[in-house]
């Protein structure tokens, strides 16, 4: 082959792999794009359709009563009670968390390292729905039996839901605690620190941002669930704001689940439902933000 031909198939070959990166790039331009407009659009639509119960104002965001028969649509007991009932999850969740991630970045070997995290992040793998029977067939009737109550109540749920929880909390606050570098720790130990003194004066300080991102994060997953809360927090006909950990409760997430099997569509029942998924949404939304911040100011800092 000539020179002329080699060098007219070197360019040929050169101009089919630079017009396949394009199109591999174009590619992966329009799927990041889809992701965002599935988003938009998701938020348009519930937009849409919550703006006329929204508009109410005061009567909506304020109001204690919800009785959509009688066209009255407080949300306030529903919020209250899904925040009580997030936060209570969430701090058995880090109670029992955050000492189980010390525990594995610090003191556990390396075999039973391996033995319990992928054991604790299966736990994310166990459908909602399985969870929640488990709690209805068991922790349900032990809170009945022992502790009082009708068994489906906010107990119930916050046992249930720190379950959900636990393997956001334990895996990303031990994944910050090893990222913080060692040298911390053996210039602490050879001032004389002691390992406990280390741990909550060197490591936990500059671990705060993922340990912090992991109790937000898990704290959205919590108010966002359905299934498990469902079926283990009772859901009275009508919400109202709970004095006792005992007591059932209603939930934004429960209450669109119920209420949309028997809505009429079109009616301001149906609207009020998108206007509390939009509630829900923002709600969820913030926690994301913050989340993502939290991480990026430790990326950013060193993981202090």
């Amino acid at each position: 082959m000539s020179d002329s031909a080699q060098r007219c198939a070197g360019a040929f070959g050169s101009f089919r792999g630079g017009l396949a990166e394009r199109l591999v790039e174009k590619l992966l331009f329009i799927c990041a794009l889809s992701s965002i407009l599935i988003v938009f659009f998701i938020i348009a639509f519930i937009l849409k359709e919550g703006i006329p119960v929204l508009a109410l104002g005061p009567d909506f965001f304020f109001g204690m009563t919800w009785k959509p028969g009688q066209g009255q649509f407080g949300v306030v007991p529903t919020v209250l009670s899904t925040f009580i009932v997030g936060i209570g999850a969430l701090g058995i969740a880090a109670v029992i968390g955050i000492p189980a991630a010390i525990y594995l970045a610090e003191f556990a070997p390396e075999w039973l390292r391996a033995l319990i995290k992928p054991s604790v992040e299966m736990l994310v793998g166990i459908p909602s729905i399985v969870l929640g029977f488990f709690g209805l067939m068991v922790l349900v009737v032990f809170i009945r039996d022992n502790i009082g109550g009708w068994g489906e109540c906010i107990l119930a749920g916050w046992v249930i839901l720190a379950v959900m929880t636990l393997p956001h909390v334990i895996s990303i606050s031990e994944d910050a605690l090893r990222a913080v570098p060692r040298t911390y720790k053996e210039a602490s130990l050879g001032l004389g620190a002691t390992p406990l003194q280390t741990i909550r004066k060197i490591l936990v300080p500059n671990a705060r941002s993922g340990i912090l991102a992991s109790l937000i994060l898990g704290m959205g997953n919590a108010i966002g669930e359905t299934m498990a809360v469902l079926m283990v927090i009772g859901n009275p006909n009508i919400p109202w704001i709970p004095s006792s950990v005992l007591e059932p409760v209603r939930v934004l997430t429960s209450t669109i689940v119920i209420e949309i099997s028997y809505v009429v569509w079109g009616s301001t029942h149906q609207h009020a439902l998108f206007a509390l998924g939009v509630i829900l949404f923002s709600i969820v939304a913030v926690l994301n933000a913050i989340t993502t911040a939290l991480i990026r100011k430790g990326i950013r800092t060193g993981c202090r």
